[in-house]
């Protein structure tokens, strides 16, 4: 028997050998087990806290439980949501959601522009009533990272010094740390911003086509932040679509259904932010692979070029 049929085992009898999925900040296998299928999430150790997984785990399970369609936990034979593992990680496993994620990657959009701009204000009314439902389930005992302007644009980014990427030239890194600058100053003039829990992870292989509508899985990343982030993210694989303003005015025309939206230009502040932010994760998560920190690099760059043009007025 292997490892994961070992940990696996904790949630019962294993009709079939878990399949890895996905390996991205988790280890995710499709399993059955006891007549059901599940997704067994092996986290990685030092990512997320126990404190911060069980959290994940009681939001979503509450989520769920109101008619959001996401995916909920589900208990091991013991009761317990969480089981600790060899190597300091955590296992959890969660309903699986049955459908396709609506793109892979930065593959290009496939369909029409009418039909690309149908699907994405299906995913802004999917993003606002994960916002709505986020506001309405207790949170009083959810303890996740924060994506705040520190943990965003400060000193010491979450998902790390986005400026010191490798593959930066000076040049480069200068441009970085002046566009950090004023977007920190932006988000701490901020007249009330909509935050509290968000996504913070709504790329297109997050959300999945289902017979009952789209639905949101991977909260992995999940915290509390600006809400405009989530949409800067459903953005972000699209930098560079020769629609993309009218992508981004279809996405928020179905958030609107639900909330009220921010502007086109705030969307690609977001995303800016998003992109900057992953030029930081592709140190450490693509490390010895310049060809990938450098495509995040250029993200960057490009995003922040979106957003400065869109905030001066520059067609």
């Amino acid at each position: 028997m292997s490892d994961i049929d070992e940990i696996a085992a904790f949630w019962g009898q294993v009709d079939a050998a878990p399949r890895l999925i996905a390996q991205r900040e988790n280890a995710v296998y499709e399993a059955v087990i006891g007549g059901q299928r599940l997704a067994l999430r092996l986290h990685r150790a030092g990512y997320q806290s126990q404190i911060a997984i069980e959290s994940e785990l009681r939001w979503t399970s509450r989520m769920a439980a109101i008619g959001f369609p996401c995916p909920a936990p589900v208990a091991a034979l013991d009761g317990a949501f969480l089981r600790a593992v060899p190597g300091g990680s955590f296992a959890s496993a969660v309903t699986w959601v049955d459908g396709d994620a609506i793109g892979d990657g930065d593959t290009p959009l496939g369909g029409t522009l009418t039909e690309q701009t149908a699907l994405y204000s299906a995913v802004g009314a999917l993003i606002a009533a994960f916002h709505d439902a986020s506001d309405t389930v207790p949170t009083g005992d959810i303890q996740r990272l924060p994506w705040d302007a520190d943990a965003l644009v400060g000193d010491a980014p979450t998902w790390g010094r986005f400026w010191e990427n490798p593959t930066l030239s000076t040049a480069e890194a200068d441009r970085l740390q002046m566009a950090r600058a004023r977007a920190f100053e932006t988000l701490i003039n901020m007249e009330a911003p909509d935050a509290g829990l968000i996504h913070a992870d709504c790329l297109q292989e997050n959300i999945m086509t289902t017979p009952s509508g789209l639905a949101l899985i991977d909260f992995d990343d999940a915290g509390f932040g600006y809400r405009g982030y989530d949409l800067g993210s459903a953005m972000i694989q699209h930098h560079a679509h020769p629609n993309l303003t009218k992508l981004t005015e279809a996405l928020l025309s179905g958030y609107r259904t639900l909330r009220p939206a921010p502007t086109v230009s705030d969307v690609f502040f977001f995303m800016s932010l998003r992109a900057m932010a992953s030029c930081g994760w592709a140190i450490t998560r693509c490390e010895g692979n310049a060809a990938a920190q450098r495509a995040m690099a250029d993200r960057a760059l490009a995003c922040v070029e979106i957003w400065e043009s869109a905030r001066d007025g520059v067609p």
